[in-house]
């Protein structure tokens, strides 16, 4: 399509609710994308959006796909609704940026994958934690082996029951951030898993996940996921040798927990930690960004510069497989074993 060329690529929106209002705003506001059109069910949502960022609205994605000349495209629609809307985007041969989850169900979702590899198109799936900036910083420190050797990743994600309509429980809607997160930040793919779920409020899906992870490495993933607690919380801790690593999403902090025993003892840390004693808590000092901005500015950058999409088609697929194993622990009552 040229798009590398162009002084700006040509954005689009299908699905303007929540998040994919929030797409539309930062689309209409980067340096080197324009948005051009949105497209929403709910004509009057469509048509609200577009008056605030001065693009087209269309009631019918397929009637903006024919219509618009469009170089990158955000699909922001319910998940049961990823396959159809992607499908249609990469037959007109548009990169696509899906929200998480990939798509409703593994199948779905690897159909997304093959048509996407066999028309050469690009594919990112928003997995928005990974450009939280206190998840880089934290990466990049446990890429410098700051932590020593890792024994447990630990996240919570609770918080009130949502007002907007869900198609999805914790499982598929929350959880798949921190499998995702899990995954990038330990390296490792999961050898087992054990969950629990409960329908508390939610009358058709879960709306409580405990959840249980052995990586192959050997570092144990703990879940604690809800709509049932009245305060919102977001955090991610990584416990090491060296300490703990914890992160706050939501005010993107970071803090290090030292393990003073570990650094006043001069060893080799493949051998076996002496002890844990209490240290200095480190707050760690962090450039604050909006994650949706980072991430639509990594995409578009995947796009311009023909590079690997930051968070791959085939994380996405991974995640909702393992959320769906999740799902099929809680259902058999026993150990998944992959």
């Amino acid at each position: 399509m040229g798009y590398k060329k162009m002084k700006k690529l040509k954005a689009a929106v299908i699905g303007v609710g929540a998040m994919g209002k929030n797409h539309a705003r930062v689309y209409s506001k980067l340096d080197d994308t324009e948005l051009v059109a949105v497209a929403d069910v709910n004509f009057k949502t469509a048509k609200n959006v577009a008056e605030d960022f001065r693009c087209n609205a269309y009631k019918d994605y397929r009637e903006m796909l024919e219509e618009e000349y469009i170089d990158i495209v955000s699909i922001a629609v319910p998940t049961r609704y990823h396959r159809d809307v992607a499908l249609s985007c990469i037959e007109k041969e548009i990169p696509v940026l899906v929200e998480k989850p990939i798509s409703d169900t593994v199948e779905n979702a690897m159909e997304i994958l093959q048509k996407a590899e066999e028309n050469n198109i690009k594919l990112m799936v928003g997995h928005i934690e990974r450009f939280n900036p206190a998840v880089i910083e934290l990466k990049k420190r446990l890429d410098k082996n700051e932590l020593g050797k890792i024994f447990e990743i630990k996240a919570i994600r609770v918080g009130p029951f949502p007002n907007r309509i869900r198609d999805v429980g914790v499982v598929i809607d929350l959880a798949v951030h921190d499998i995702d997160i899990m995954r990038y930040l330990v390296k490792s793919e999961v050898k087992r898993l054990y969950a629990e779920t409960e329908h508390r409020i939610h009358t058709k899906h879960e709306d409580l996940l405990s959840g249980l992870i052995k990586f192959k490495n050997n570092v144990v993933g703990v879940l604690s996921v809800n709509w049932l607690t009245p305060e919102k919380i977001r955090e991610i801790s990584i416990t090491g040798e060296k300490g703990m690593f914890l992160v706050k999403y939501l005010t993107q902090e970071l803090y290090f927990y030292e393990n003073i025993e570990a650094s006043r003892r001069m060893y080799n840390y493949s051998d076996i930690l002496m002890g844990v004693t209490e240290g200095d808590i480190t707050n760690i000092r962090i450039q604050k960004k909006e994650p949706l901005k980072a991430e639509l500015e990594s995409w578009v950058e995947c796009v311009r510069k023909d590079k690997n999409s930051p968070v791959s088609g085939e994380d996405g697929l991974k995640a909702l497989e393992l959320a769906q194993k999740l799902i099929k622990s809680t259902v058999k009552e026993r150990v998944i074993v992959l």
